[in-house]
């Protein structure tokens, strides 16, 4: 289950959100060998937690959270902040979004370090920051439209779900998975602290919008007009 869009998209132009989804294009080709970029860029911008407990590469707090492993790890990262980002920036400014991007980076690579200091695993991706803007998001406006691709075995449906549900649920799996032992290698560390800073450095504007108050003036959503998506016009065949 993953989003793909949102009912009430920023009517104002996202600059931060598109030029911090250029920066990750750019980065991406800069670092894949079959698109002419050089791998070992990539091994040397990424962010190594015992280096960092070293004091050595410190860079990599900030770089990591432009590199990716794949073309599904970038698309779904990137189709998430594309999601979420718009409002938050529609509410915070330009330079205030991007500020509290890079500190739900920061704070993402912070908690992933903490959960093991000392491993000489890399750790990349944006996934830690769009977790913050995800946080945000949730406090901001829970309850959104949010259409969600629903995959269950063989059967695909699109379905429309509030943010408070879909983003809890993302959560509550970051939370599960970090106390298993699959060692699929998802930074979950750095998805829970992302998504925590993210609700923490979002609630003085969430208070300065009044609180509960704003809720009940935006009932829960984007102040943007809602957008009404047509239904698809490929006929349904009855078996």
């Amino acid at each position: 289950m993953f989003p793909i869009r949102d009912h009430n998209p920023s009517g104002q132009t996202p600059y931060v959100t598109i030029a911090l989804i250029i920066a990750n294009l750019v980065m991406f080709a800069m670092t894949t060998p079959w698109l002419g970029g050089s791998f070992a860029l990539w091994q040397d911008l990424a962010l190594y937690p015992v280096a960092v407990v070293h004091g050595v590469n410190l860079w990599g707090l900030l770089s990591h959270m432009f590199l990716h492993a794949g073309l599904l790890h970038l698309g779904g990262n990137l189709l998430f902040l594309w999601i979420f980002g718009d409002n938050l920036e529609a509410q915070m400014g330009h330079l205030g979004f991007l500020l509290f991007y890079l500190l739900c980076g920061l704070a993402a690579a912070g908690a992933q370090i903490a959960s093991d200091p000392w491993t000489l695993v890399p750790m990349i991706g944006a996934s830690g920051a769009i977790a913050g803007v995800m946080g945000g998001y949730v406090l901001m406006f829970p309850r959104a439209r949010v259409d969600v691709v629903a995959i269950i075995l063989i059967f695909v449906k699109v379905v429309t779900l509030r943010a408070w549900v879909v983003l809890g649920l993302w959560f509550l799996l970051q939370l599960f998975g970090s106390f298993s032992l699959a060692g699929d290698g998802v930074a979950y560390w750095a998805h829970i602290g992302g998504f925590v800073a993210g609700v923490t450095l979002c609630l003085p504007l969430f208070l300065r919008r009044g609180g509960l108050g704003f809720w009940r003036i935006t009932h829960g959503k984007p102040p943007h007009p809602a957008i009404e998506y047509a239904r698809s016009r490929i006929p349904v065949v009855r078996r």
